[in-house]
């Protein structure tokens, strides 16, 4: 009875720890393995901040070892699978990002770590706080790991290795190819990009007017409650205003559309009009394709964005291509391919945000995102006479229903194998 107690009894801190560190890595890359464009585009903002843009061609392949890594080593010390070469490379992992989220707190050169993607935001010095508390847990993981009960036998260790490094490289390689299986962003289906662009007055920042008044000289700062101004003797020098308390930012503050035109006296094209209103007040259906740089662009399904445009100019919807390429690119885009597009420009980042395939298709309605396809999943155009209203084109699905079967399903697939190799194992083990 005794012997059946103690070994009953479970070592809290060692289990807590476990469970702390391997879940955060688990959480922390599967978000990240979500949307693996994401995080490149924030390594190239590090790598920017530093001086060292041109190694961003190798962003993207760190970003997918990044995701993997910390997905598979969150796994696997959560199911115990080689304990010592996983609190190691752990260990290390942690070793190198301690320090330099100590440099970005203290720096600031990126106001968003990026370490759980676009699913959570914490601050930077939160994120320092985050991996001095990792490392306490490691140090007793580190000590007491003798005692962390493996789920898995030595001879099916590497099975259950391989398929978690698979699984997690196969499912960042699906969002990367497609859109992001889950879209944490702003414009996801469904968001109102004006709705997202407002905050509520109460939340926004606090600013102080502040009035400087010279005297004999010198200069001093006034508030509105206290400045002279019925004292001739002081005159007014400038008047600024200053951050009291900062606010609520809005999810999209820089979605900003310039519509090209053609010069009337040599015919090239310049950024001519604002459209930004015109696309989010409209009460009609609108095609955006979208294409963050034409130079880069996967021209691999060309035709079917421009079956699109034609079904698009048939029913009368507008249809704009909207770039952060210059205006000659454009030109020389256009001169090549003769699409017969509308153009736009806008911010790359934004453009980005708003899809992550180079190109892709949103179909937006008074300013709210109703669907969007990467290239490769642009539908063909409705048959004449077939209602847009009602067709496939628009049908909404209630987004938290969605996002929670995707993720019943990713569990699925994930732990089913999990459990096969775990009957198989318990099925040729001796004592069976």
């Amino acid at each position: 009875m005794k012997s059946l107690s103690s070994s009953l009894q479970i070592d809290i801190p060692l289990a807590f720890s476990r469970l702390l560190v391997g879940g955060l890595f688990l959480f922390s890359g599967f978000v990240k393995a979500v949307d693996p464009l994401g995080t490149a585009y924030k390594i190239d903002d590090y790598l920017i901040e530093m001086g060292l843009s041109t190694l961003m061609v190798l962003s993207l392949p760190l970003s997918l070892v990044m995701v993997v890594g910390e997905f598979t080593l969150g796994m696997l010390l959560l199911l115990g699978v080689w304990r010592k070469g996983t609190l190691r490379l752990i260990a290390l992992f942690l070793l190198f990002f301690t320090p330099l989220s100590l440099w970005i707190a203290l720096t600031n050169p990126v106001e968003d770590c990026g370490c759980f993607g676009d699913a959570f935001h914490i601050s930077n010095w939160d994120t320092f706080y985050k991996n001095l508390l990792l490392l306490a847990a490691m140090l007793l993981l580190y000590m007491k790991q003798g005692k962390i009960t493996p789920l898995y036998g030595g001879g099916v260790a590497p099975f259950v290795a391989g398929f978690i490094l698979l699984f997690g490289l196969l499912f960042a390689l699906h969002n990367l190819n497609r859109l992001p299986l889950f879209d944490f962003r702003p414009y996801h289906i469904g968001a109102s990009i004006p709705k997202q662009m407002e905050v509520d007055p109460a939340l926004a920042d606090i600013y102080e007017t502040v009035f400087i008044y010279q005297k004999g000289g010198v200069e001093r700062e006034f508030t509105e409650d206290d400045y002279p101004w019925n004292d001739s003797t002081w005159i007014f020098v400038d008047m600024r205003s200053r951050l009291l308390q900062e606010g609520v930012k809005p999810a999209i503050e820089d979605f900003a559309v310039m519509a090209l035109t053609r010069d009337d006296e040599d015919g090239t094209l310049i950024a001519g009009s604002e459209i930004t209103m015109e696309l989010l007040q409209d009460p009609g259906w609108q095609f955006l394709m979208i294409a963050s740089s034409l130079e880069e662009m996967s021209m691999g399904h060309l035709d079917r964005f421009l079956a699109m445009e034609r079904f698009a100019s048939r029913r009368g919807y507008p249809f704009y291509l909207l770039t952060a390429s210059s205006p000659d690119r454009v030109a020389a885009w256009e001169g090549q391919y003769r699409s017969g597009f509308r153009f736009a420009i806008a911010d790359e980042r934004v453009l980005k945000t708003m899809i992550r395939s180079n190109p892709g298709l949103m179909l937006l309605n008074e300013g709210v995102v109703v669907n969007k396809w990467d290239d490769s999943q642009v539908p063909l155009p409705l048959a004449d006479g077939v209602d847009f209203e009602t067709s496939g084109l628009v049908k909404q699905h209630n987004r938290l229903l969605t996002n929670g079967s995707r993720l019943l399903l990713v569990v699925f697939l994930l732990l089913i194998p999990l459990l096969f190799v775990k009957w198989f194992e318990r099925r040729r083990s001796p004592s069976h």
